[in-house]
């Protein structure tokens, strides 16, 4: 094995990190520069603006913020929002046809159906939005989160350069300079887990550098994460936990709650779940019991304490500060917040012998060693078999940018990996493709999944090929057209779709759909399909009584998410089989492992069976459900 060199290797992470942070930038340049605002009556609805705007009212949260809120028309949006809360956000308005931007700092808080709310930094900033709205139309974009890459800056620095023994040890591994070792401990038992949990649990224990929890879709890689954290507490006193979001976050620090472990949850309580509120940093500060001293305190000083006073109370107001903030962290069990959470201000010189890192397959690998930094040893739950991290620059994916930690780790030392190979959520005859493909053919399905349908007349598996039909020279909107935005839709297939939808709901029945609640997803690689099917779904006065039922969205939108029913789109039809990234196929396993009891996948299977992967996929419904083929005289499809 090839010794890395750890000046070079951590050099070029940064090189890579420099090049994602320039073409964020680039991007949020070009998007503001050419939007078109002179064009008169311009109305943009796009996943990061909104224009124009009208502003609402002010108030405080629960945090003492003040907050305003931002309201815009909903007519013919089908848009996915990428505005989040905590998200940074800017406002502009145009001036002599040239949109200017507003210097105002603030972040999103909340995001309803036409309505956005913002924290603002002061009241100045408040009527000066509402002074510059009553002169020009004003609008609202997202912003550059600069302190991320700051933050992976500074951690790839640190990484490199720390000599700490412990660190350097769990470096080296995490680099292939060294092999990663284990102890021995006796065997621990949770009759309630299927034994390759267990297993899972048991390799976390030993491991003294690394251990990875491999989860592929429904195999309860949560549930075995919260077990490992548990029963790590029986031999540590306080643990790590991080996740590349805040709410991956939220989602496992709720589960330990609801355990009886106390967390504490720092980072930005804007971006934290309701439920995750009151353990935040913020709320437990305030409801110490030495906080109404100490605010007493800061209440003097405001007013204007002088001389030896104020001395005097200064010091006292560092004692309790500092008495605070200690007696928080020593009651905490499991401190929680994202990998770029853990660089804050109250993590310095906080460590931790285990860091636990969730969904770590789709963790940037410098935000990683932020958190790393902090820990002796390390163990990631994720599967580097669905979506990689986001990475926009195209430079920087080409140089590796998106090649996880996880995933070389893996690829190193595969002695740190359990797989979990028992799965809840598919039926097993959608569970069986994704498994060969991906897991080696060795999930299985659980008694109480391998068999469930929506009706026992039906198949789990239904590919409906517009191949035929998309031949015919006639029947030349079954082809893919690229949107204004760059995106792709496919307008026939997306009616398809939508019939498709409205057969198999008949089938089933609507009162069944309601009374047992089953729900639908149709899930498309291209957000052009995806407004467009929310659009033509809004048109039909069919589906309004069930649209609670009915989601639509992205690939990467449905990532971590399950339906009884899924519908996939999509959309590639051409000659030259052409599929763009539907090459990566970690989007098609995301995409078909979604569904519990049905799997209904629409698209041209000509076009697609050019890959080798799409061509064993139509194989497998061949033999193992239905293949529908649709016909160009536009007669009723055949089996």
């Amino acid at each position: 094995m090839e010794v890395v060199n750890m000046s070079t290797y951590f050099a070029r992470l940064r090189e890579l990190v420099t090049l994602e942070f320039q073409e964020e930038r680039e991007r949020y340049r070009r998007s503001f520069e050419e939007r078109g605002l002179s064009l008169s009556g311009t109305i943009i609805r796009e996943a990061t603006c909104r224009y124009p705007v009208t502003l609402g009212d002010t108030a405080y949260n629960a945090l003492g913020q003040l907050t305003l809120q931002v309201r815009y028309d909903t007519d013919d949006d089908e848009s996915e929002l990428e505005f989040e809360p905590g998200k940074p956000a800017t406002f502009f308005y145009l001036h002599e046809g040239s949109p200017k931007e507003m210097p105002h700092q603030c972040y999103v808080e909340q995001v309803g159906d036409g309505v956005i709310t913002v924290s603002l930094p002061n009241k100045a900033a408040a009527q000066s939005l509402h002074d510059t709205a009553g002169r020009h139309p004003i609008g609202l974009q997202l912003g550059i989160d600069n302190t991320s890459f700051r933050v992976m800056t500074e951690a790839l620095h640190d990484a490199e350069r720390s000599d700490n023994e412990r660190f350097s040890r769990l470096r080296d591994v995490l680099l292939g300079r060294r092999p990663p070792s284990f102890r021995s401990l006796p065997l621990v038992s949770f009759p309630w887990l299927n034994p390759s949990q267990q297993e899972a649990i048991q390799k976390t224990l030993e491991a003294q550098e690394v251990s990875i929890i491999h989860g592929p879709p429904g195999t309860g890689k949560t549930t075995t994460l919260v077990e490992a954290i548990i029963e790590t507490l029986q031999r540590e006193t306080q643990v790590l936990v991080c996740a590349p979001s805040n709410a991956a976050v939220d989602w496992i620090s709720e589960q330990l709650m609801r355990r009886g472990i106390h967390v504490l949850r720092v980072g930005n309580p804007l971006r934290m779940s309701d439920e995750m509120l009151d353990c935040s940093y913020e709320r437990r500060y305030a409801a110490h019991p030495d906080y109404h001293e100490l605010w007493s305190i800061r209440k003097v000083l405001r007013e204007g304490a002088k001389g030896e006073q104020a001395h005097r109370l200064r010091q006292r107001e560092t004692e309790l500060e500092i008495k605070i903030n200690a007696d928080l962290f020593e009651q905490a069990r499991v401190v929680s917040c994202t990998l770029i959470g853990s660089s804050y201000r109250l993590m310095d010189r906080r460590h931790f012998s285990t860091l636990f890192i969730d969904e770590a397959a789709q963790a940037l690998e410098p935000a990683c060693w932020a958190a790393i930094l902090k820990a002796d040893r390390v163990v990631m739950g994720g599967d580097h078999q669905q979506l990689p991290p986001t990475v926009k620059s195209m430079a920087a994916a080409k140089g590796g940018l998106g090649d996880t930690l996880m995933q070389k780790v893996v690829a190193l030392w595969p002695q740190a990996v359990k797989l979990l190979t028992v799965q809840y959520r598919m039926n097993k005859q959608i569970m069986s493709f994704p498994s060969r493909w991906f897991y080696g053919g060795r999930l299985q399905a659980a008694p109480e999944a391998a068999d469930r349908m929506v009706s026992p007349l039906d198949t789990p598996l239904t590919w409906i090929d517009t191949s035929e039909y998309s031949d015919n020279s006639e029947c030349s909107d079954y082809s893919e057209k690229r949107t204004r935005t760059g995106s792709l839709t496919n307008s026939e297939e997306a009616r398809l779709v939508i019939h498709t939808l409205h057969d198999y709901i008949e089938m089933v029945s609507p009162t069944k759909v309601e009374s047992e609640r089953i729900d639908f997803g149709i899930i498309t690689p291209y957000r052009g399909q995806a407004r467009l099917i929310r659009r033509l779904l809004k048109m039909q006065h069919y589906f309004r009584k069930l649209k609670r039922h009915i989601t639509v969205g992205t690939v990467d939108g449905f990532q971590g998410q399950e339906r009884d029913v899924i519908v996939i789109s999509l959309v590639r039809d051409n000659a030259e089989g052409n599929i763009g990234f539907l090459r990566d196929l970690r989007r098609m396993n995301v995409a078909m492992t979604r569904a519990r009891m049905k799997l209904i996948i629409v698209g041209n299977a000509a076009t697609l069976s050019r890959h080798r992967f799409y061509r064993a996929l139509a194989e497998h419904i061949r033999r193992h459900g239905e293949m529908v083929t649709l016909l160009p005289t536009g007669d009723q499809p055949q089996a």
